[in-house]
């Protein structure tokens, strides 16, 4: 609710240029905390009519990440919409890995952007390299690339370092998980390049996540439940012991609760 113009950007429907989602609200604010008075604000949704969009995400030397995210920042007013915000530091937390560091930027235009655009995208994100495999149809505004990192010898297993979709951005459903769950990726190939929501092989996503602050995902959640026993409030101990959900600024509290409700072991009725 605090995020303004470093992350988030766009412009209303008569051009006007916003400052992030605080433009939605009054500019009335705590003269302490700045935060905003978002609670006595009435606010009218409509529809963005944007039908060309961007995904692009990548994985990042820690000391590149920042510049890259502050220089992408500096073409986010070049769309009507967009977005530029870190990820990866929590997933790493939970999941014992090491420490990596992502950048996910995420736009949208009424019309394809200028390809010149789209290549200082793919620079700043570590795809303009001969390593990088490409699509790109200018006449229907579509452009696809994605980066491999191969590591061992030949038949060496290989990871997703990044990815750019422009126009079509339906792979979102699959690629951004192989992405950011750092899954192998040596079996797609050219593949990688493929549109539509459908992965062209079969991944095991690790679900949203749940608990941002330690990565956890509703898929780790729900198996660690399965090990839990006693009353609710015994298993949501016994769950935040285990994968420390929860446990550190309490958002997602309720809707751990919640799961644990659901996944709650049926008892057998006692007969009279």
């Amino acid at each position: 609710m605090h995020w303004g113009e470093e992350h988030l950007s766009g412009r209303s429907s008569t051009g006007e240029r916003l400052a992030g989602i605080n433009a939605l609200t009054s500019p009335a604010f705590c003269p302490d905390s700045k935060q905003p008075e978002l609670k006595h604000a009435a606010v009218k949704i409509l529809k963005a009519e944007l039908p060309w969009s961007l995904l692009a995400a990548a994985w990042l030397p820690q000391d590149r990440a920042l510049a890259a995210a502050q220089a992408l920042r500096a073409l986010m007013p070049s769309f009507a919409f967009a977005s530029c915000v870190p990820f990866g530091t929590g997933a790493a937390l939970s999941s014992g890995v090491a420490e990596r560091t992502g950048v996910l930027f995420r736009a949208a235009a009424h019309e394809a952007v200028p390809d010149a655009l789209l290549q200082q995208i793919e620079e700043l994100l570590g795809l303009a390299s001969p390593e990088t495999l490409r699509y790109a149809d200018v006449r229907h505004g579509q452009r696809r690339a994605a980066r491999l990192l191969r590591t061992g010898g030949e038949g060496r297993e290989a990871h997703l370092e990044g990815f750019l979709l422009g126009g079509d951005i339906r792979a979102e459903a699959w690629i951004k998980a192989l992405l950011q769950d750092q899954l192998p990726a040596q079996a797609y190939g050219r593949q990688l390049l493929r549109p539509g929501a459908t992965a062209p092989v079969g991944i095991a996503a690790r679900g949203k996540t749940i608990c941002s602050c330690f990565g956890v995902t509703e898929t780790a959640i729900g198996e660690q439940l399965t090990r839990c026993t006693g009353n609710d409030r015994e298993r949501l101990v016994a769950l935040q012991g285990a994968l420390k959900c929860g446990t550190n600024c309490g958002s997602c509290i309720p809707e751990l609760q919640r799961m644990v409700r659901a996944s709650a072991p049926e008892t057998a009725e006692v007969a009279p």
